[in-house]
């Protein structure tokens, strides 16, 4: 199956691709109302202008330094995932979502980075989360702690949340992931457990993207960890924008052997035409 990811409404109407995602929200903040033809894609963590409107929502660093896009390693800025209002906002929309199409992506999901978030909020909470745990028998005293407790809390901060949007998706779950398979990295890295979310999601998207393919043996590898590593079914979301046609039909012959599906990303006009030349070339010529 092949499908487009898209912020124009037409698009995702074209029959040339089998499913539609149509952004809701994105990574600027920007919103656009849901459609009944496409999955409603939501940028839950990433949101610029939430950030730039209210800096207190934002994640920090042991060192006070915010994930922001001046951060040399940020593309967009990020939310506190234990902001209480923003996950409130967030769940709304995803329920206003299901009740146009019953199938929700959710994006953007985790944490920053692993030195994200020590706000006072996510410190209070660690440490209730900490002394509840050993009071349970289930873990050490608060002060003897480690790095490891802090991932272990993080991870049911991001599992609690997919968990809670998932209580409001009737249909198919979708849920991006960042593009490393390796062990532990999503989970060190985002929160991301994946052994505790599979329960949750239907389908894992993991975006490849380059904007040239010219070589594609990291993406078989990366496609290839994560066929490895995953139980639940993934598809495989490629660049679309200005990519040669003939790279990126070669690009999407890889991805086929991995995913469940193939996705592209942000031009479809671009991933028509190679879909259309690729089923051209697959076809047998006749001879008079």
């Amino acid at each position: 199956m092949y499908g487009v990811v898209t912020r124009n409404a037409e698009e995702a109407r074209w029959p040339d691709f089998d499913r539609a995602f149509y952004e809701v929200k994105d990574v600027s903040g920007r919103s656009a109302e849901p459609i009944t033809e496409a999955v409603s894609m939501i940028s839950c963590f990433g949101d610029n202008a939430a950030a730039e409107e209210q800096p207190d929502l934002v994640p920090i660093n042991p060192d006070g330094q915010h994930a922001t896009r001046d951060r040399t390693y940020f593309d967009w800025a990020y939310i506190c995932p234990t902001h209480d209002g923003y996950r409130e906002g967030l769940l709304e929309i995803v329920a206003d979502c299901a009740a146009i199409n019953p199938d929700i992506r959710l994006d953007d999901i985790g944490f920053p980075r692993a030195e994200y978030c020590y706000c006072d909020r996510c410190n209070e909470r660690f440490e209730s989360w900490v002394q509840l745990r050993h009071e349970n028998g289930e873990g050490p005293p608060p002060d003897e702690t480690t790095i490891e407790d802090r991932y272990d809390w993080r991870a049911d901060v991001i599992t609690g949340f997919v968990e809670s949007a998932v209580d409001r998706i009737p249909g198919r779950t979708y849920m991006t992931l960042y593009p490393d398979p390796y062990a532990g990295h999503l989970y060190e890295r985002a929160g991301i457990d994946l052994d505790a979310l599979e329960p949750y999601v239907d389908e894992f998207v993991v975006p490849l993207y380059d904007t040239h393919y010219g070589t594609t043996y990291w993406l078989e590898t990366i496609a290839k960890g994560f066929e490895s590593r995953l139980d639940t079914p993934f598809s495989i979301e490629l660049y679309a924008v200005n990519v040669d046609i003939d790279n990126l039909i070669h690009a999407t012959e890889v991805a086929s052997e991995y995913g469940e599906s193939v996705f592209f990303g942000y031009d479809a006009s671009n991933a028509r035409a190679a879909l259309r030349r690729r089923s051209a070339d697959e076809r047998d010529g006749v001879e008079w």
